[in-house]
């Protein structure tokens, strides 16, 4: 009896020993991916210089009125049909006309497009190298005086801001471009490498007549491009929880798009005798399965898991401990990034009801009731895929579905050390920016015009080089957009500087013991 239980002991110690131990490698393991030093995903081939562009007052001053003066054009786009055509043909006046050296120079060449789009192209003086692309749109979306601090085309300025729509989206990258060029030829620069800067008039309502015919010419001239660089993200400070320091992220694809419209009809009648069921009950029935059964969690099948991967070491404690070990705790990470519609958009398909439309009068049962919901297409799923779950949710035959429009998530471009762009990127970052230590890959949850441009290159990034903070993102479509002198001047300071950078004919090696961006 004795001896049994004495066996059970030993058992018992044995396995809590084994129990214990098992709970000590584990911590062990978690520990050493947190802080042990790993192979970097893309080492930092270039080290940060100590100054770059040295722009005079009196241009500092001029590149503060040069976007002050396209602010106040409303070059407002509204639908394919409806679009301030005259305010756009008056903003390629007014590029003209500020900018000289850019629309005078031998070695550059202006073509309108669709009436109102611009395409520049600058020859290099080497044309073994491989061109590049700049793009940004004119266009913004309309913008009503009531709750704005000042009228949204004032281009008011106002402790040391600017305000107006387009003032981050994305009149700053039109006229930045233009502005650092601009700059560069006067200090008689001719670059080695040829690029092309491309600025639509229709980006807001889908580029159909501006970005997508630029394209189009570039590819019917046999065009092949390095790299395309495009508005859809930034540099954000505070926005990420949990990381002190500001983060450059730089789309490396943006997600697809499905439009559906949804209708029922039913016989009309009047409300005192009302059916079972009305087209309206039927549809809002309808729209709440949608809402209450969201599209999968997608969390590590697309870049926002290289996102988390390379910002791991840059976290907090403890997260930096979770973020460092995925395959410990992905699980408990995809359920705090769905709790949160920011960060949700960027693990699934998203949902959006926009549009519901019925009825006529308080007391008829009205014969028809019509919705519109919008779906933000993950990269890891397809147009065809999201209709076919709408379906099935919806399983009502009562329900009629049409696609207005659809388009698959674009190809996620390349993220590593053999690619120029990334590279390049990476030095006119740490050129411009010293504050900024981290520059990692992401997701476009909207849509630009570079996604027309997939049959000319590969390699397609989206990054407005601005210091962005939590306030600054609901301006942007919203009330009181605006944007920092300081902030601006950064901006013309970074492309005048990936300019410059673009002119060099190779990658430098990697060092053994460089530090990961």
């Amino acid at each position: 009896m004795a001896g049994g239980c004495g066996r059970r002991r030993a058992a018992g110690w044995a396995a809590g020993l084994g129990l214990c131990a098992a709970l000590l490698a584990l911590a062990a393991a978690v520990l050493l991916r947190a802080y042990l030093p790993r192979v970097p995903a893309i080492p930092r081939l270039w080290a940060r210089r100590g100054g770059t562009a040295a722009f005079s007052a009196g241009e500092r001053l001029e590149l503060k009125e040069a976007l002050r003066g396209a602010i106040k054009i409303p070059t407002v786009s509204i639908s394919p049909e409806d679009m301030n055509t005259t305010a756009m043909a008056e903003f390629g006046n007014y590029i003209q006309k500020v900018f000289p050296a850019v629309f005078s120079s031998k070695f550059i060449q202006h073509e309108i497009v669709g009436k109102y789009s611009h395409l520049l192209t600058v020859q290099g003086s080497n044309p073994e190298m491989m061109p590049y692309m700049l793009l940004a749109h004119m266009d913004v979306v309309p913008a009503s005086p009531e709750g704005w601090d000042f009228p949204p085309f004032s281009a008011a300025e106002h402790e040391g801001f600017i305000y107006g729509r387009g003032t981050l989206d994305n009149k700053n990258s039109a006229i930045g471009i233009l502005q650092a060029l601009e700059f560069l030829l006067r200090r008689n620069y001719r670059p080695r490498r040829s690029f092309y800067i491309g600025i639509g008039h229709d980006e807001e309502v889908s580029g159909q007549k501006g970005g997508m015919k630029i394209a189009a010419l570039l590819e019917a001239r046999g065009v092949k491009l390095s790299f395309i660089l495009d508005e859809g993200s930034a540099i954000l400070d505070g926005i990420i929880a949990g990381v002190n320091k500001p983060v450059a992220v730089i789309a490396i694809t943006e997600k697809g798009s499905i439009t559906l419209n949804f209708t029922v009809e039913k016989e009309p009648g009047h409300s005192s005798f009302p059916p079972e069921e009305t087209s309206i009950g039927i549809l809002a029935a309808a729209m709440s399965r949608l809402e209450q059964n969201p599209m999968r969690n997608l969390f590590g099948q697309g870049p926002e898991l290289m996102t988390v991967e390379h910002l791991a070491s840059e976290f907090n404690f403890p997260l930096n401990l979770i973020m460092s070990n995925l395959w410990l705790f992905s699980p408990i990470v995809s359920r705090v990034l769905a709790s949160k519609p920011s960060t949700n958009a960027l693990i699934r398909t998203t949902t959006a009801v926009t549009m519901f439309n019925a009825g006529i009068k308080i007391n008829v049962i009205p014969s028809s009731a019509k919705a519109t919901v919008n779906f933000r297409i993950h990269s890891a799923e397809k147009a065809a895929e999201v209709l076919e779950t709408v379906r099935n949710t919806i399983a009502d035959e009562r329900v009629k579905i049409d696609v207005v429009d659809a388009f698959d998530p674009l190809p996620i471009s390349p993220w590593d050390e053999q690619t120029f762009g990334v590279h390049i990127f990476q030095r006119t970052i740490l050129d411009t920016f010293p504050a900024v230590d981290s520059v990692v890959p992401g997701t476009c949850i909207g849509n630009t015009d570079s996604r027309h441009f997939t049959n000319v290159t590969n390699a397609i990034y989206r990054f407005n080089p601005l210091l962005l903070k939590s306030d600054d993102l609901p301006r942007i479509h919203g009330l009181n957009e605006r944007i920092s002198v300081e902030n601006y001047e950064k901006q013309v300071e970074f492309l005048f500087q990936l300019i410059k950078n673009c002119d060099t004919d190779k990658l430098p090696e990697p060092h053994a013991n460089s530090h990961e961006l």
